[in-house]
């Protein structure tokens, strides 16, 4: 790839058209694009990379689950006590049981 230079054209995110663009490279540090305008509003900006930036309203989400799971307790750690009685019996116990309930009812 081709260094970039002062005016060159690149795709990035704008701001205010809400989509990736052209935009022209208005400055340049380490060979890297740092400033960019837009070429169809015309809107100066950092150079974002193509990466949408979160809306407000994702941050917000993000801050109140954050918020939430903070406060919230610690779930209790699991007992190690003996299994739960209502387990199913293995098949042929299961099987066994109701054949002799099917004879009992004839």
């Amino acid at each position: 790839m081709p260094a970039l230079r002062l005016g060159d054209d690149i795709d990035d995110y704008c701001i205010k058209c809400k989509r990736v663009t052209n935009h022209s490279i208005l400055a340049i540090v380490d060979g890297e694009p740092v400033k960019v305008r837009c070429r169809s509003c015309y809107n100066e900006g950092p150079y974002r990379r193509c990466v949408i930036p979160p809306s407000k309203r994702e941050l917000q989400k993000a801050a109140l689950l954050k918020q939430l799971l903070e406060q919230a307790p610690a779930p209790p750690p699991p007992a190690a006590g003996p299994e739960p009685a209502g387990k199913a019996l293995p098949k042929p116990a299961r099987k066994a049981a109701t054949k002799a309930a099917g004879r009992k009812k004839s």
